[in-house]
Order: structure tokens, then C-alpha cells, then sequence
């Protein structure tokens, strides 16, 4: 058997070879490449692979694509040749890649190519020469380089005149991309002008640009290969562009169409340090005042000015931002500033139709009508209204489809782009502070066993304090969760009797408190090797009020809020990752998650909405969904009939990840990955469920391999998860070691 895919394979190949050199006439020869020989045995193998491939990266054509020495784009382009406009033939045809053949290849430009690109790297000396090596059909290019020496700076000078212009650029010298005893590098040179025409955006010039700049090289008369670098001004800089110039006056047209062609300065209101001229009145003049960041007065710099910019995008209610600048007078270097803001419709209506798989391994849909109000009392206030339905089951469970959910309910947020406090804050930074108020109630419904309405509301800030930094303050968070049916057949089940976690879901539940969450994270910069996300987040619930009534649980002493016994709790989250680019097309991702939560005084267990779960398609992917823990209880089936397994939950919560996500082909990717992980109870409530110092001992497990199909807009992912360490002592119904497939939208993590 092995023999014959053998000599398949070396069959496929051949024919492979032959049908693509077959369809050439006459002299014709297939270009299969260019290759880059460089003559110059002082360069270090590393630089000299990196300077191959650089080289080899500019040889044009490219050659037919090729899979593992196949070129099956070729292969279909031949066989569906066809004189037809039309039709699959003519379809197909267009989707293959015409023969590149030797004859389009120019040896004389590509070297001259090469030796220009060889030279702004500083081998001025550099010779390359071209020929073709043929053999059969096919042909391929080859370059010899002999790059000759490589030039270094000696030395770097800046202007030395006493202007305001030669002045800033010799003041920042010190941080000049040009170092003494460096390789010569046109590149280099051009990033030095966008540098220093970078800073001096910042000092006041604003009409200075990088081509104002020139760098004059000397090497005719230094030996040992060295140049001499000395940038200045270009002679023919406009007068305009050497001027520090300052912020006049500022104009902000909030109502902005591309039909406006007057500039209505005398209908200008004077609000602060601006000027806002509308039309019509549609918002009131104080919403932009943390947005400009310009000030009259002030010379102008590019910071401020791009700060400005996203600010007014982030404030909400703008769709476009057109700016402009424009000079007060050719005698005085000042500048008065515009900006056109075009709006969004202020009100919309829309419907979502949403598909999910959720962590606790439901399946389902939901359907949401949003109204929203982007400009509710003209001071870029976001107004949403959602009206939802859903409803969830356990189509791939495996213990039947368990209970479905169903939810219906209502929820409405209003945000202020700024903070709403008695206290004055300075938001000096590129983004927009939010003030968030929300309201919402819901009706849940878990067919079979129990009926829940539930009340949240919240209040507290948002806000960014640099691009990898951001806060979330919850002044209050409350939660009432009220059972209005429960079924007999949850009551009465001795798992129910036996299990706290399952008697505190159907309890009265009334959390309220603060909470503060803090995130960092440089994930999207993926120019890096190495980039992290951390989380953190401290919550509470009737701490103060607990303490002062004296509020004790187990001592008898049972506290009401509005006739609801409340909780009591202290919870803290902290999640980290970690992502290491491997290579262009693969990743090693890894996660930490170290959480618990402490029930005192009025409560003996987290409120089931805060309590930790673990297992399933976003944490240990060899198990089902929340099926877990604590500690070492065994997961139990609960019911009979279309049974399903008791969600398993704790206090405390210990998971690690690591998954390897290397490319396979086209929008595929794989991995590989291995979880560990459980939870705990803080109190003991269930035997072998409380955390103790042989938590260790208790973690589950698995490993797992799956594929995910990338297509940047939505992410389907599938993993086939192995268990290999179980906490519990397994019984019938759970003591299988059958893998677990998982179907999840998204990455894990």
C-alpha cells in the first residue's frame, strides 16, 4: 500500500511536469525563478541570507505559484485554453495563472534594480550581473553580486545658522537616526527627515515638510570606506515652512454638508476658547469642550491636532470630520482652525438576528430590535433601547438536549461622552470618557424547572487613559434575581437537596455594590513578537451596610434589604495572556486565570450570577460545559427524562491554557493545545469541594487538537478535546474517556 501512494505520488508529479511543458511552442521555456548568488565572503551569514533574500524579493516577473513544486493554477489555465468569452470553461480559465515565460524576463533592468538597491545600502561599488540556465522546458535566472565594500558614517552635521528653523533641527540632533559607525543607508536617511519633520510639527511648523530637508553624502574623499552625512535645509524652503506659527481663532461647524459653501463667521457663538456656527440648532456648544485640544494663543502642534481629531469621531454623533487650517494673514505666522462635522442620522431603528454558542455549551439564537438616539439632548448623549428574545438548548449535549432557555426582556443604556461628576476632570489625552447609566429586565425561563425575573441597573465610568490602557468604574451595580415558578421535579431531585450551588439558583438574590476593572493590553500592535492582555477586576456587594447592621449568616443574624435577604462578598478576577508570534503564519497563545470570590457576613456562597464555572468550548475543552468541580465532586446527571448535566460551580478559580495556531492553507488554521484547571468552594458546603492546600492534586485536564477557519469577519472554530486527568472518581454515565467536540465561534482566547 505504501509503495503504490509512493509511486502515485512520483506519477502525479511527472505528469504534473510534462502537462504544464507541453503546451509551450516552438523555443518557448517556462520561468520558474530567479535566484541571487552574492559574491562577498566579509559578510556575516546572517546579513548575507538577508540581503539574498531582500534581492530575490525584487526580481519581476515572479514565477508561476507553486505548491510544493506543483503549479496547479498553471496546470487549470492550460487545460481550459478557450477562445469563448463565456461559459465554466472560460470561468475556469480566468481563475488559472498564464505561462511566465523566460522571454518577458529583462536581465539588464533587474540588475540595474539590484545594483540601485545596493547601493542606497551603502555598496556603492556593487556590480551584478545576469544570466539564464536552462534545462528541458523550463529556465531560470541567475544573478551574480559582487557587492564590493560596505560603506559606514563618520560623521553626521546638522545645520549651525541661528534661525528659528536651524535651530530647532540642531536642537534635536541628539536623537538623530544617524549614528557614527553605522551601515550607509538610504532608508535610514528618508526615516531622519520624517523624523525631524515629526518634531518640528510639534515646535510650530506646520507648513515644514520632509522634502525640505536634504542629506548631502561625501565619500570621494575618505578612505577606509566611511561617508560623511550633512543635512540641511534646502535652499528653496518657502518662507512659510521656517516660520513658527501660532492658533488664532477656531471654527467648529457641527451641522456640516458638502452643499455649505459659505463660512457664516458672522453667525459665530463664542463658547470657551471656540467658535461653533450651525445652521440650525442640533448641539449645544459645551460638548466639545474636552474635545479641542487646540488653543488660541498656543503654537501649533501635530499632537493636540490629532488628538482633536479623534475626539470629535469618539464623541458619537459624527460620522465625518473634515479639518482645515488656513492662514490669518501673510504678515502674521497664525493660523485659524476649521472643523466640518457631518452628523449621523440622529435616530435609527434596527433588527439583529444573531446565531451563538455560549460557555455553558448552549446553542441558539436571539433576536434584538435597538432603537437609538445618538444626539438625545444635544449634548452627544447615546440613548439605546434593546427589546430581546432568545431562547438556547443543548442540541449537541451529551446527555440529550437537556432544558432548553428561553429569555425575553428589555434593556436601556445612556452614555455621555464625558464624565458627569460635581468634580471638574482634565481629559487632556485622545480619547473620549463615558458616563453610563443602565437599566434593563429580563424573564428567563428553563423549560421544566424553574422561571426567574431578573432587574439590573448600573453607574459608573469608562474611560482610555493611552492605547493600552483603560478603566472601568461602577459607582453601584445592582442585581435582583426573584424565582416566580419553580417545578417540582427541581425541588424534589436529591441532587437539588444535596447541592447548595443548585438551591441558591432559585433563591431571592439581591447584589449591589461597586466594581472597578482594569485592562491592559499591546495585542493589536502585531508588528511585535510578544504581546500580552491583562484584566483585572475587584467587585463588592453590602459590604458597609453588612458590617454596620452586624449581618451573620451562620450566626442566626439574616439582614433584609426591601424584605431581600442581600449578599455579601468580596470578588476579585484577574486574567492573563500571552501571545508569541512564532513565525509570520503561526502563534503560541497561552492564558491564566487566578480568581475567587469570599461570601461573609450575610452570605455563606457567591449569588449563582457571580460563581465561577469551568469546562466547555472557551475553557477545558475535554469536558463538557461548566461540568467541573468543585474540587473533587463527581458531575452529576440531573433528571431522568432529557436529562442534562448540573452546571458545577465555585468560589475559586484556577485555569491554564496554551495552544500552538500555526497556518495551514488559505483562510485554515490549526492548533494544538492542552488545558488544566478547577474550582472551589470558599466554605465547605460539599465534601471535597473546598480549596485546600492539595488544590494541585485536584486540577483536571486535557489536550486536543482543531482547526479555524479564519475569515476575519467571523472566526468558526471546531476542537476535538482529549480528557487525560479527571478530579473525580468517575461513575456510571460519567466515567467515559471518549473525546469531546466542541463548535465554538470565535478563538478561546
Amino acid at each position: 500500500m505504501i509503495k503504490s501512494i509512493r509511486y502515485l505520488l512520483l506519477i502525479t508529479v511527472f505528469l504534473d511536469a510534462c502537462s504544464n511543458t507541453k503546451y509551450l511552442t516552438g523555443n518557448q521555456k517556462l520561468y520558474v525563478g530567479g535566484k541571487v548568488d552574492i559574491k562577498n565572503k566579509d559578510l556575516k551569514k546572517s546579513d548575507r541570507k538577508a540581503l539574498t533574500d531582500e534581492l530575490t524579493g525584487l526580481l519581476r516577473p515572479k514565477p508561476n505559484a507553486s505548491i510544493l513544486g506543483l503549479r496547479p493554477k498553471l496546470y487549470l489555465y492550460n487545460i481550459t485554453r478557450t477562445t469563448k468569452k463565456k461559459g465554466i470553461k472560460h470561468y475556469l480559465n480566468s481563475k488559472g495563472e498564464a505561462p511566465v515565460l523566460v522571454s518577458a524576463v529583462d536581465l539588464d533592468k533587474n540588475s540595474k534594480i539590484l545594483i540601485n538597491r545596493l547601493q542606497n545600502e551603502g555598496y556603492f561599488q556593487a556590480d551584478v550581473t545576469g544570466d539564464t540556465v536552462s534545462k528541458n522546458k523550463k529556465a531560470t535566472a541567475i544573478y551574480t553580486v559582487n557587492t564590493g565594500p560596505g560603506y559606514t558614517i563618520r560623521k553626521v552635521t546638522f545645520p549651525t545658522s541661528k534661525n528659528s528653523l536651524d535651530t530647532a533641527i540642531a536642537g534635536i540632533a541628539n536623537k538623530s537616526l544617524l549614528k557614527p559607525g553605522d551601515k550607509y543607508n538610504l532608508d535610514v536617511i528618508k526615516s531622519e527627515r520624517t523624523r525631524i519633520d515629526a518634531t518640528l510639527k510639534e515646535r510650530g511648523f506646520y507648513y515644514f515638510a520632509p522634502e525640505d530637508l536634504e542629506a548631502h553624502v561625501d565619500s570621494t574623499n575618505i578612505g577606509n570606506h566611511q561617508v560623511d552625512i550633512d543635512m540641511q535645509v534646502v535652499n528653496t524652503t518657502p518662507d512659510k515652512a521656517r516660520d513658527i506659527y501660532k492658533i488664532n481663532n477656531i471654527y467648529i461647524y457641527p451641522n456640516y454638508s458638502l452643499r455649505d459653501t459659505s463660512l457664516m463667521l458672522d453667525s459665530a457663538v463664542k463658547y470657551g476658547t471656540y467658535n461653533v456656527i450651525q445652521k440650525r440648532f442640533t448641539v449645544k456648544p459645551f460638548i466639545f469642550k474636552n474635545t479641542v485640544q487646540l488653543q488660541p494663543g498656543n503654537v501649533y502642534n501635530r499632537t493636540d491636532h490629532n488628538k482633536s481629531l479623534n475626539k470629535f469621531i469618539n464623541l458619537g454623533p459624527f460620522k465625518y470630520v473634515k479639518n482645515r487650517f488656513e492662514e490669518v494673514s501673510t504678515d502674521s505666522p497664525k493660523l485659524n482652525v476649521f472643523y466640518f462635522l457631518t452628523q449621523y442620522p440622529k435616530k435609527s431603528l434596527s433588527f439583529d438576528l444573531l446565531g451563538r454558542t455560549t460557555s455553558a455549551n448552549y446553542n441558539g439564537a436571539q433576536l434584538n430590535l435597538n432603537f437609538r438616539n445618538r444626539n438625545t439632548f444635544k449634548g452627544g448623549e447615546l440613548l439605546t433601547v434593546t427589546l430581546f428574545g432568545s431562547t438556547d438548548a443543548q442540541v449537541s449535549g451529551q446527555f440529550g438536549g437537556g432544558h432548553p432557555l428561553t429569555q425575553v426582556g428589555v434593556q436601556t443604556s445612556l452614555s455621555w461622552p464625558r464624565f458627569v461628576s460635581p468634580f471638574k476632570f482634565k481629559n487632556d489625552n485622545a480619547y473620549i470618557p463615558h458616563t453610563n447609566l443602565s437599566v434593563g429586565y429580563s424573564i428567563v425561563n428553563r423549560s421544566g424547572l424553574y422561571n426567574l425575573s431578573s432587574f439590573n441597573g448600573s453607574f459608573g465610568y469608562q474611560w482610555r487613559e493611552n492605547t493600552h490602557r483603560s478603566h472601568e468604574l461602577n459607582f453601584l451595580t445592582i442585581t435582583y434575581v426573584k424565582p416566580t415558578k419553580v417545578d417540582t421535579a427541581y425541588t424534589n431531585n436529591p441532587l437539588y437537596q444535596n447541592n447548595p450551588a443548585l438551591k441558591h439558583v432559585i433563591d431571592p438574590q439581591f447584589t449591589f455594590g461597586p466594581s472597578y476593572s482594569y485592562t491592559y493590553t499591546n495585542t493589536t500592535e502585531t508588528y511585535r513578537t510578544n504581546t500580552v492582555y491583562f484584566n483585572t477586576r475587584l467587585s463588592l456587594s453590602g459590604n458597609i451596610i453588612g458590617l454596620v447592621s452586624g449581618a451573620d449568616t451562620l450566626g442566626g443574624h439574616v439582614k433584609k434589604l426591601f424584605g431581600t435577604p442581600y449578599n455579601q462578598y468580596i470578588k476579585l478576577e484577574n486574567e492573563f495572556r500571552f501571545f508569541h508570534k512564532v513565525s509570520t503564519n503561526s502563534q503560541i497563545a497561552a492564558r491564566l486565570i487566578a480568581s475567587a470570590g469570599l461570601p461573609y457576613g450575610n452570605s455563606t456562597i457567591l449569588p449563582y450570577s457571580q460563581q465561577f464555572f469551568i469546562g466547555g468550548p472557551n475553557s477545558l475543552r475535554g469536558f463538557r460545559a461548566r461540568s467541573i468541580g468543585p474540587g473533587t465532586v463527581n458531575p452529576v446527571v440531573y433528571g431522568q427524562q432529557g436529562g442534562f448535566l448540573a452546571d458545577q460551580s465555585g468560589d475559586i478559580k484556577l485555569e491554564g491554557n496554551i495552544e500552538y495556531r500555526p497556518k495551514l492553507f488559505s483562510i485554515v488554521y490549526g492548533a494544538l493545545f492542552a488545558d488544566a484547571g478547577n474550582v472551589w468552594n470558599a466554605k465547605p458546603h460539599q465534601a471535597g469541594g473546598t480549596f485546600g492546600s492539595n488544590f494541585f492534586n485536584q486540577l483536571a485536564a486535557d489536550v486536543g487538537f482543531g482547526l479555524r477557519f479564519d475569515a476575519s469577519v467571523l472566526v468558526l472554530r471546531t476542537d476535538l478535546g482529549f480528557p487525560v486527568l479527571k478530579p473525580y472518581t468517575p461513575t456510571a454515565g460519567t466515567n467515559s474517556n471518549s473525546p469531546v467536540f466542541n463548535l465554538a465561534i470565535g478563538y478561546p482566547f
